[in-house]
């Protein structure tokens, strides 16, 4: 276990930590609620945001957790890839690695939003065949020349923290105000004159890793788990969104339905970011698939 994660510093139950794992690159920057008696459960956020996105979920939630919220690579307080070296989504799984085998954790729950949901369903090999245009566009950013962060006055980096998929959200964010500020907390550090986002650019070229439906399924029918799936109507994963995921989200949804034995779905009222903006609406539905299901833990 790393020198800077001191279980002994962790506060009780109902209180919050900071915690730093290190890496090769830097660190790993997390947040923990609870006692670290509790049951281990690490919560991944969506791509482009950080830890923060449960601050509002995880204190309604069982208190016999020790919820551990990581930051990854590039997002939040975490380190920064070095020069040359670009974001693959099995990085990100990489890191669920390094920072539960810092923790010792070896059966836990994972709960993972967007992005973080698929990297915690990720358990084998993907394929890894868009890696070549994200090298390319690493480096066409490379070559520009290095410009120091635009600073932004508070409210012009809160409405441009809807950057997440800026085609959909154009017309209609899905993130409420004081959902972005939340978010901005984490995401932006205040210099003379504004603020400065604290992300890494070079995420915008992550490597998404694009499965087929049948690889999907591969994947599924390995899951031993059980498995809470939670939809929004107006997020842009529904079936009926108008964008391409309504091509994969339906035939993905019923192979969950098809492969898994223990597979529960819940559809609820909100968008992409519910859990955040009402976290009340997905909240009840947590706790008793965790009251349920104690027993069956993931394990990587």
């Amino acid at each position: 276990m790393p020198s800077v994660l001191k279980w002994s510093s962790l506060p009780v139950a109902g209180m919050v930590s900071e915690l730093k794992f290190p890496v090769p690159w830097g660190h790993i920057a997390a947040k923990a609620w609870g006692s670290p008696q509790g049951r281990p459960m690490l919560c991944l956020h969506g791509w482009l945001d950080n830890a923060n996105t449960f601050n509002r979920l995880i204190p309604l939630l069982p208190k016999d957790y020790c919820y551990m919220a990581m930051d990854f690579g590039g997002h939040g307080l975490s380190a920064h890839r070095p020069a040359g070296f670009p974001y693959h989504f099995l990085d990100y799984v990489s890191e669920v690695r390094r920072v539960t085998a810092a923790l010792k954790w070896s059966r836990f729950t994972l709960m993972g939003h967007s992005l973080g949901g698929s990297v915690a369903g990720m358990e084998s090999d993907a394929w890894l065949d868009s890696k070549k245009k994200v090298i390319e566009s690493l480096l066409r950013l490379e070559e520009n020349k290095p410009q120091p962060p635009k600073i932004r006055s508070p409210q012009e980096a809160l409405q441009s923290t809807c950057y997440v998929f800026p085609r959909l959200l154009q017309a209609n964010s899905h993130l409420t105000e004081e959902s972005g500020r939340i978010l901005l907390q984490r995401g932006a550090t205040e210099v003379p004159g504004g603020l400065v986002y604290n992300r890494d650019m070079r995420v915008l070229n992550h490597n998404q890793d694009p499965l087929t439906l049948e690889q999907c399924v591969s994947f599924l029918s390995k899951i031993q788990a059980s498995v809470l799936m939670i939809i929004a109507r107006d997020g842009i994963f529904n079936p009926e969104a108008k964008n391409m995921s309504r091509y994969f989200v339906k035939p993905l949804r019923e192979a969950f339905q098809s492969n898994l034995k223990h597979f529960q779905l819940a559809e609820v009222t909100g968008n992409h970011f519910v859990h955040l903006n009402d976290p009340e609406v997905v909240a009840g539905l947590i706790n008793i698939f965790l009251k349920r299901d104690q027993s069956s833990k993931a394990r990587l």
